[in-house]
């Protein structure tokens, strides 16, 4: 029985079409994947069912759920579908979650405000969803705030807040986007679950198609404002019809060229590199129990090598990434770059030996400033050479971007370009090392391949090291040559990328790889 209609819906901003036409139809309980590149329409396809749209978006069709028009109700009446049957968990919780109230009260604040309940009987409610979520009495008290918990954490709590009223339609916008692959693992099994068990009809929005491949029950593809294909899931993976389709799926499989061999010059040394940090006291009268976040970890990354270094969230890798940046000391051990020490105090020509780029390329520059000053940045730690404006247009030459970007503002740029500036923000000093944090992690499988492409030809032509931390195993195995396994602060095992992901010693890197998303070997072949 069609739960949830969309018949020929457009939606327009001013003279842009942001949806040309869309009609979907979605069953009681089905699991729909709404995939596509970055701008394809799939978030606003979700806010337009939500009846979230921005004031100056004018909209025709209908939007039908359950045999009524939403088109047609008015925002009061929209407040009361919203939370009772229409539920969105969105992609970043963080931001979705309000940081001055408790968890408990966060999920209790939904039973209040659409049933009339007592917060007594709501925050038991909310005890029950929490529970069911995961995040169990006592670890996970209902006076916690969510900055007090991880990603995957806080995730779970957006979770109970949408489920909390039992609605008959939940939409997940990217749920698993910065999530490890356990967490994700763990996150997608309770999505897939409380669908089936909760009776919801279910539409996932991802650029995994390896995700999608799991869950879904069918596939909408879109491309510019357009559904452009829809199929039941394995027969679209096996015979995509659509061209925008199969360019898809070869990007999801996409092999960038192999890490080239790196020298025998080590470049970063890390010799028992320790870092600790005191935990709040259990009694006024105890002793500080100690964190040990990096853990006696020792490796060495060679001139020109790719070094993977993976692990879930909490596990250390940003504790030591700091360090190896020189912006954490150490409380044992020792990091040394082309055989200078590392530390806060590092001087500013061997701290221009790296550069870092990070997974939110947005978050991480001045959107006040135009893309000419945001790449000339580094130059702080070297001084600004006359030459400096022809530097950056040579650094966006060899990103693929125009030297006439140099006068446009960031907000200008889809988020693959964004990355693209950020790499050429880390070249333009002519770094040993880079840092490369999530670096792909948020793009859509077609920005995704051609970033890796580009990192590849960029250490090739200028002998670059680099550091991928990641939580997309796929990703690591495909450009990295040698790979780090951490895990509560240790590293549990190293070795050659490939016969690491192959033969994996560790149950630790084991349960990893299970964790991993991948489409069925059987779906790319020929039916």
């Amino acid at each position: 029985m069609t739960l949830l209609s969309l018949d020929h819906l457009t939606v327009q901003i001013g003279n842009l079409a942001i949806l040309r036409d869309v009609s979907l139809k979605l069953a009681r309980g089905e699991i729909l994947g709404l995939v596509g590149e970055s701008g394809s329409g799939k978030s606003m396809s979700a806010l337009a069912v939500m009846g979230l749209l921005p004031d100056r978006a004018r909209i025709s069709g209908d939007i039908i759920l359950g045999g009524v028009n939403l088109r047609h109700r008015s925002e009061r009446q929209m407040c009361q579908l919203r939370g009772n049957d229409i539920s969105m968990i969105f992609q970043e919780p963080m931001s979705a979650l309000n940081p001055m109230m408790s968890i408990g009260d966060q999920v209790a604040e939904t039973l209040m405000l659409h049933r009339k309940m007592p917060r007594s009987e709501a925050r038991a409610i909310a005890r029950e969803k929490l529970d069911r979520v995961g995040l169990r009495a006592p670890r996970f008290p209902l006076s916690l705030y969510p900055h007090e918990l991880s990603g995957g954490q806080r995730q779970r709590v957006a979770i109970a807040m949408a489920i909390a009223l039992h609605p008959k339609l939940l939409i997940a916008d990217e749920p698993t986007t910065a999530l490890d692959v356990t967490t994700q693992a763990e996150v997608l099994d309770l999505l897939r679950d409380l669908a089936r068990e909760e009776g919801m009809a279910l539409i996932l929005i991802t650029h995994d198609l390896a995700v999608v491949a799991g869950m879904a029950d069918r596939v909408a593809v879109m491309q510019a404002g357009q559904i452009v294909e829809t199929a039941s899931t394995e027969p679209l993976f096996r015979t995509p019809r659509a061209l925008y389709t199969q360019a898809l799926l070869a990007a999801s499989t996409h092999q960038p060229p192999p890490a080239r061999r790196a020298s025998a010059k080590p470049l970063l040394q890390v010799e028992n590199a320790t870092r600790t940090y005191p935990l709040p006291r259990p009694s006024a009268f105890a002793p500080h129990p100690e964190l040990r976040a990096v853990d006696d970890v020792s490796f060495t990354i060679h001139a020109g090598e790719s070094l993977g270094l993976v692990g879930e969230s909490g596990c250390g890798k940003s504790t030591l990434t700091r360090a190896i940046l020189g912006l954490d000391a150490l409380q044992g051990g020792a990091i040394h770059l082309d055989g200078h020490p590392i530390s806060p105090a590092i001087p500013s020509a061997q701290r221009a030996n790296m550069q870092i780029v990070f997974q939110d390329p947005y978050g991480s520059f001045n959107p006040r400033q135009r893309v000419e000053r945001l790449i000339c940045e580094p130059f702080h730690l070297t001084g600004r050479p006359t030459d400096w404006r022809d530097r950056v247009a040579e650094a966006l030459r060899e990103v693929g971007l125009s030297p006439d970007d140099k006068t446009r503002f960031i907000h200008e740029f889809s988020g693959g370009q964004r990355q693209r500036i950020a790499i050429a923000r880390a070249l333009i000093i002519r770094p040993k090392l880079i840092v490369l944090d999530e670096a792909v992690s948020a793009l859509d499988v077609q920005v995704r391949a051609q970033v890796l492409d580009l990192l590849s030809h960029l250490q090739a032509t200028h002998d670059l090291a680099y550091l991928f931390i990641s939580h997309d195993l796929s990703v690591v195995r495909a450009v990295t040559s040698r790979c780090l396994v951490m895990q509560a602060g240790k590293i549990v095992e190293e070795g050659p990328t490939e016969a690491l992901f192959t033969a994996p010693q560790n149950p630790y890197t084991q349960s990893l790889i299970a964790a991993t998303p991948r489409i069925p070997q059987h779906w790319k072949e020929p039916a």
